[in-house]
């Protein structure tokens, strides 16, 4: 008897084993295929001019210009900044009152409004971008004819022919799609504090200010950092949207980050230009270290602010 259990706790343990072999090739497979090989294929071509037809080995060429003969891309860069500053000022505050109001005793209906605010999220950019593209249209928009109609404008506002008014429409659509779920995540770190915390503070005659000033935001601090860092990545990895509202018009003022690298990759025509694999790969290895540089900084100064209090 004992024999065969040993004997069944063995082929149960090996065909355990079996499948967890499986399981991790798979995942290791896939990394390899989907991220390791992109990756070392764009750091060989990048010193590399490569055309898809003929490769020539040119140093560090291709990461010269970048710096130096490439104003179009850094431009690409403080749009996406500009536009990344603007959206997160408004949306993340406008994230965390949505959501303490949604945690506080007077609603009722919780899930609905979290489902609610978290369907936009759900909805591909693309289509988010062609929806607002209709609504702000020079020529029978429904926002141009709202302002009309109210007497705020008398000629129809061209909202994509300029730098600006572009840049606004793009922002108003980011933040009405990414704003539901920093709400929802605000919300689920206000959810997780204990009750007790507020009743002692109540016993003290805490005022709701004050509760909310010692107490809500202490305490989602390190959820708080958490968000900041996802909708900062978020937004530096903008593209679809932007594509859909303007393809980067008028004339590049609106391009950003990542559609200024998606045309240089499969695209070069719209720009003027020919087929260049190897500046593109260039391009990303110098994109690559932007964002790996804003993440450090970012990680640093979250620990600092930790250390700190």
């Amino acid at each position: 008897m004992g024999k065969d259990k040993v004997s069944k706790r063995s082929g149960w343990q090996k065909k355990n084993d079996r499948q967890a072999v499986v399981m991790i090739v798979l995942q290791t497979l896939g990394l390899f295929v989907f991220s390791i090989y992109p990756i070392l294929y764009v750091l060989r071509f990048s010193f590399f001019d490569y055309n898809m037809m003929t490769s020539k080995f040119v140093g560090i060429r291709n990461f010269v210009r970048v710096f130096t003969n490439d104003s179009q891309y850094w431009k690409s860069i403080l749009n996406t900044f500009i536009i990344g500053g603007t959206k997160l000022a408004i949306e993340l505050p406008l994230s965390f009152i949505l959501a303490y109001i949604i945690d506080s005793k007077y609603i009722k209906a919780k899930s609905f409004f979290r489902l609610t605010y978290y369907m936009p999220s759900v909805i591909s950019a693309s289509i988010v971008g062609l929806v607002f593209y209709f609504l702000f249209s020079a020529g029978n928009g429904v926002v141009n004819g709202l302002l009309g109609k109210i007497n705020i404008i008398s000629d129809p506002i061209p909202w994509f022919s300029g730098k600006w008014t572009a840049m606004s429409v793009i922002i108003i659509a980011s933040i009405w799609q990414g704003f539901g779920v920093n709400t929802l995540f605000f919300s689920s770190a206000m959810a997780s504090i204990p009750k007790d915390y507020y009743e002692s503070a109540d016993l003290d005659g805490a005022s709701t200010l004050k509760k909310l000033i010692y107490i809500t935001i202490p305490s989602i601090g390190p959820m708080v950092q958490v968000i900041c860092m996802l909708a900062i990545l978020n937004t530096l990895k903008m593209m679809d949207m932007v594509k859909v509202l303007t393809n980067g018009n008028p004339a590049g003022e609106t391009e950003v980050l990542m559609l200024y690298l998606y045309k240089k990759f499969f695209s070069p025509t719209e720009m003027g230009g020919q087929l260049e694999i190897g500046y593109g790969c260039a391009l990303g290895v110098v994109t690559a270290i932007v964002l790996g540089i804003i993440t450090l900084v970012y990680q640093y100064m979250s620990r600092k602010l930790n250390q700190d209090n």
